[in-house]
């Protein structure tokens, strides 16, 4: 009974967090959803989730420290270096065909994939004819990933992974020592957009050449992933680009006839000619 109760009470805090400030978390995984709540039930110090929901809508402060727990901020600079080794030698070589390129980051959490498709860019002689379009639901994640600052004993598995990718350059070119951490460099910035948007209740919002969304699909369920597979497909431009996360596939979408298998281990696919 008390787990019919608290299912109850979690459905209605996601009710509520959604009524109140228009964040849906409604059509995540639930166990994923249910063990990021526990997580924060129990750290924030709250008996119940329905105390939760309280705090939620009379407390302002309340949904900063729930989207902490509820967003993933999880991640790593050249994660899976093969992806982007994949994407350096067999995508780049299309995308230099165009005159201009639009790549969106779609949960860029805090900026670590962002950055790591800079350098790539860069390296590759794309960067000045390319604009990054940097977007996730948590504004805490979006300010820090334009502050650009990681952890120092970080920079060590980021060089590794840089070095596997293929890397052209040494890492170190890219960032300084300070404030506690590594600072990238802001001009690896100036040609990026940062914006909340939301896969779950957004819409098509450009024409992109490479769509990035890695190791986000998996907290969704069923439905929430083929809304947003969908949107991918609508933001694409003719041949476009998707990478995605090395758990995560279209081959049970709705969407997966509109696209190609481009890399297949690598999970990056190409938008089919209509």
């Amino acid at each position: 009974m008390r787990d019919d109760v608290e299912d109850i009470e979690i459905r209605l805090l996601l009710e509520a967090l959604y009524q109140r400030y228009h964040y849906d978390f409604r059509r995540y995984a639930k166990a994923s959803v249910k063990r990021r709540l526990k997580q924060a039930r129990e750290q924030l110090g709250y008996a119940s989730y329905s105390a939760m929901q309280d705090a939620l809508l009379h407390d302002p402060d309340m949904l900063e420290r729930l989207l902490g727990y509820l967003t993933v901020q999880v991640s790593e600079m050249f994660r899976d270096p093969s992806y982007f080794k994949a994407l350096r030698e067999t995508v780049l070589p299309h995308l230099k065909t165009y005159p201009s390129l639009k790549v969106w980051v779609a949960g860029c959490s805090e900026g670590e994939e962002l950055y790591s498709l800079a350098i790539l860019f860069r390296e590759e002689g794309l960067e000045d004819r390319t604009i990054f379009y940097a977007t996730d639901i948590n504004p805490d994640a979006l300010q820090a990933a334009a502050r650009g600052i990681y952890p120092i004993d970080r920079v060590k598995l980021f060089t590794e992974n840089h070095r596997r990718s293929g890397g052209r350059s040494s890492l170190s070119n890219y960032y300084t020592t300070g404030y506690g951490g590594a600072v990238f460099d802001k001009s690896l910035r100036e040609r990026v957009v940062f914006s909340d948007h939301s896969l779950v209740t957004d819409a098509v919002f450009g024409e992109m050449h490479l769509i990035s969304c890695r190791n986000v699909l998996i907290y969704f369920d069923r439905d929430l992933q083929d809304r947003a597979i969908g949107l991918f497909r609508d933001s694409l431009a003719r041949k476009g680009f998707l990478g995605l996360g090395a758990k995560e596939s279209l081959r049970f979408s709705a969407h997966a006839t509109a696209f190609a298998e481009f890399e297949r281990d690598e999970k990056i696919y190409q938008k089919r000619e209509p």
